[in-house]
């Protein structure tokens, strides 16, 4: 039975500050354009950031997040160059580097931001910080039971990380065979009867000049929609039409710039490009920012209604989201459009159609304006060839889409509650070996095989004489050269 000793450490084991155990550097700024391709990694506060034909540190190295990634631990076998964005420590005065590692880790380092704007690890923070130190011998086999237990948490990491990638090409891949025909082929195949499509479209033509009429007063200046020119677009089912979104839409607007000045704590919601979706088109409003409105023209423009659909279109260009309910009263940032359609058209068939050019054969990316700034026009929104199936046809699609994203919603919340899990349970096994419940102690195996051992206190001892030695050393050798200036 292990013998716990004073303050609650294992016999043999001692506490130390990490100012005490070894030195902590500031890493050295390398610009990308300074690095010349070699065989040593350049570190940020996220791990490795690209490679450097020379080092900074002398060895093994341990990197820890400074600015950014507060408290990150990263661990280089060989020497490598650590930027300004960390600390680094590369002399390990006898201790197992892996074994430091491992014990970094199990801190819970980001609570000592000390900064305000930009998360800040201080330095003398983490100096004052203790650490539970084991005999050497019993650090290597820490060591290497966690790092055997840790392989197998990081494996089942690994594949939950490349089941959220599959669900999301299994998204994309429903939403191509839905835009193409292929998910309804069979029910075709069953002869359903269906409105003809050219039906459907001359309907929307007749809503979309009365819309024109409607807020123009005269359709004297109006000009029917262009027609889509069927070259190089993909062959639909029989049955099926391609329309233009010019005619699918009443108008097509953003919003408009400077809206800080009307932000409120309460009140008006303000849609940004974070509250569109990627997997679905859902508004998130868990994170609003609210408004003071403006008046006149510019509120009426930017005003969200029911049945609208919003367009990011600037950053992640693309994102989609159908306003199916009552969000009150919303408006919309330069980085949104609002595309609102006319009459009653079937607008989540619609929806999904824009939503699957996020990463099918037709994308927005590819109509991406602008050299310096990514962005998607007003105008390229509008010039959108959209293939039409039957109405009936539609909702037999929305349906099919629908059920298979319900399913992949569902999947994809148990992939998140286990790698949550698979997180808790790293910590779990960091706690369990700085507690000594991994392996045997290096106390009990002397006793049960009738030897001495070295106690972490006459490491700690040691250490503190290396380290005292080298600081004399530096002194001794400072001020000889100080003498012979």
């Amino acid at each position: 039975m292990k013998q716990y000793m004073e303050n609650n450490l294992l016999e043999g084991w001692a506490w130390a500050k990490i100012n005490y155990l070894v030195e902590i550097n500031y890493g050295k700024g390398l610009k990308k354009e300074r690095r010349k391709r070699g065989p040593f990694s350049v570190y940020g506060s996220n791990g490795v950031v690209g490679y450097h034909n020379a080092a900074l540190t002398r060895g093994p190295t341990i990197i820890l997040g400074r600015k950014g990634s507060i408290g990150a631990v990263h661990y280089s076998p060989k020497a490598c160059w650590p930027i300004d964005t960390t600390y680094f420590v590369d002399e390990f005065n006898g201790l197992d580097p892996k074994y430091l590692v491992h014990a970094l880790r199990s801190l819970n380092l980001t609570e000592l931001d000390t900064s305000t704007a930009i998360p800040g690890l201080n330095r003398d923070s983490l100096y004052d910080q203790h650490l539970p130190i084991a005999p050497l011998a019993e650090q290597k086999r820490i060591v290497a039971k966690l790092e055997e237990l840790l392989a197998r948490v990081n494996t089942t990491k690994d594949r939950l990380a490349k089941l959220s990638m599959i669900l999301k090409r299994f998204r994309q891949a429903v939403l191509a065979a839905a835009c193409s025909g292929r998910l309804t082929e069979g029910w075709r195949e069953q002869g359903p009867r269906v409105t003809p499509v050219d039906c459907s479209i001359q309907d929307i033509l007749r809503h979309h000049e009365a819309e024109w009429v409607r807020t123009n007063g005269s359709s004297k200046k109006y000009k029917p929609p262009k027609d889509v020119k069927n070259n190089k677009l993909q062959e639909l089912p029989e049955g099926w039409k391609y329309i233009s979104s010019d005619a699918l839409f009443s108008f097509v607007t953003s919003g408009s710039r400077g809206w800080a000045k009307y932000y409120a704590e309460s009140g008006a919601i303000f849609i940004r490009v974070g509250n569109l979706d990627h997997d679905s088109i859902s508004l998130d409003l868990s994170d609003v920012q609210h408004v003071n409105p403006p008046t006149g023209q510019e509120r009426d423009r930017t005003r969200i209604q029911l049945g609208d659909i919003l367009i990011s279109i600037t950053a992640d260009v693309g994102m989609i989201a159908l306003i199916q309910d009552e969000i009150g009263d919303a408006y919309i940032n330069q980085h949104v459009s609002i595309a609102r359609p006319v009459g009653n058209i079937f607008r989540p068939y619609l929806a999904w159609y824009l939503a699957s050019m996020k990463g099918g054969q037709a994308k927005f990316q590819d109509l991406q304006r602008g050299a310096t700034k990514v962005g998607l026009g007003l105008d390229d929104i509008k010039s959108v060839a959209i293939p039409f199936p039957p109405i009936e046809e539609q909702h037999e699609i929305v349906h099919r889409v629908e059920s298979m994203f319900k399913l992949a919603d569902a999947v994809e919340k148990r992939v998140a509650s286990a790698t949550t899990r698979a997180e808790k349970l790293t910590q779990s096994i960091l706690a369990k070996a700085f507690r000594g419940e991994l392996v045997p102690t290096e106390a009990e195996l002397a006793r049960r095989e009738r030897r001495s051992y070295e106690p972490a206190s006459d490491l700690l001892a040691r250490i503190k004489s290396e380290r005292e030695s080298k600081v004399k050393s530096r002194k001794i050798h400072r001020n000889y050269g100080e003498r012979h200036k």
